[in-house]
Order: structure tokens, then C-alpha cells, then sequence
């Protein structure tokens, strides 16, 4: 597990994020400390995949279209320095769940695998694609106050998602699988 994380997110929380606006942060103890290093040797998860979880347990009414983009941020960087997996489109709370090739996501090289990950951005946005920050829509009550649990399971090469990784949750209990 790369993180396991539950936040609220408000529009404050978007406006004031630092160094970039609309951005969670979840680095330091937010990231398992176990993770390795060099992601490609002895376990191969630069070329596994990774699933994303994401738990909506509350979001503004009206079922605007929501995704977040989640950023592996490396210790050292190459060609454009950092990639971005993202989740499914959603309009309402629930959980939505997906298996990303770590090898096909958004500027995937961007990143020296062999030097590990040293923080991870969580962006949330409308659906229009990469710019469509939802703090800077005129009508961003339509995505704030939000609360969410985001977490990752990085899967080795040749190995499958096991659910039971997932550590058991109090907010985990909407049986709402999308």
C-alpha cells in the first residue's frame, strides 16, 4: 500500500494549498514508509499497475462531474519530472475503484523508478481534462466542501490486486461499488 488516506476538502483548502492551488498533499508519514526505493528491482512494480480507490462520502448535491489527478512525485526526475494517474468521473458519493498500467499513465517517464517516489499530489477537478482545477470555476460550490478516502495498492509485475490489503474503515461502510 502506497497510502491510505481520508480528508475534507474545502474550497479554502484549494485556494490556500501551497506551493499549487487545488492541490492535496500526502507526503512524509502519509506514504507508507515501507515503500521501496528502487521501484523495479527486487519487486518489479514500475512495470505492475496500481489500484486506486476512491471512497466518496461526501460531495456538494447536484452531481457535477468530479475526477481526481494523483501524481507520483519522484526523488529525481526526467522528462517532465512527474506523471498523473487519474480516477473515474463521478457525480455522486461512493466508492470507485480501478486498475491503472503503470507503464500508460500520463508522463509515466517522467519519473526515475529506480530512485523511488518522494510525495504524491491530489488534484481535484471537473471533467473537461488536465486544467479544469475546480477551485477556479465560478461555480465551485459545486465541488467543495468534499470528503474523500483515496487509496493506492501498488501491484507487483505478474501479480494481481488482493482486496483484502485494504485496510478496514468506519466511513468504508456505504456498499456503494462503482
Amino acid at each position: 500500500m502506497l497510502f491510505d488516506t481520508t480528508f475534507t476538502f474545502t474550497k479554502a483548502d484549494a485556494d490556500n494549498s501551497k506551493p499549487s492551488p487545488s492541490h492535496y498533499y500526502v507526503k512524509g508519514d502519509m506514504l507508507n514508509a515501507e515503500r521501496p526505493t528502487d521501484w523495479t528491482s527486487p519487486v518489479d512494480y514500475r512495470n505492475g499497475s496500481v489500484h486506486v480507490r476512491l471512497e466518496v462520502i461526501e460531495k456538494p448535491p447536484g452531481d457535477e462531474p468530479t475526477t481526481w489527478s494523483v501524481c507520483y512525485i519522484p526523488n529525481k526526475r526526467q522528462n517532465g519530472g512527474y506523471g498523473c494517474i487519474g480516477t473515474d468521473v463521478y457525480q455522486q458519493a461512493g466508492i470507485y475503484e480501478k486498475d491503472v498500467d503503470m507503464t500508460k499513465f500520463w508522463q509515466n517517464d517522467g519519473i526515475v523508478w529506480t530512485e523511488g517516489i518522494k510525495e504524491m499530489h491530489l488534484v481535484i477537478k471537473d471533467n473537461t481534462g488536465g486544467k479544469g482545477h475546480a477551485h477556479k470555476r465560478e461555480d465551485h460550490e459545486k465541488f467543495f466542501p468534499t470528503k474523500v478516502r483515496m487509496t493506492l495498492v501498488q501491484v507487483a509485475r505478474g501479480s494481481k490486486y488482493n482486496p483484502k490489503l485494504l485496510p478496514s474503515h468506519p466511513t468504508s461502510d456505504t456498499g456503494d461499488t462503482h
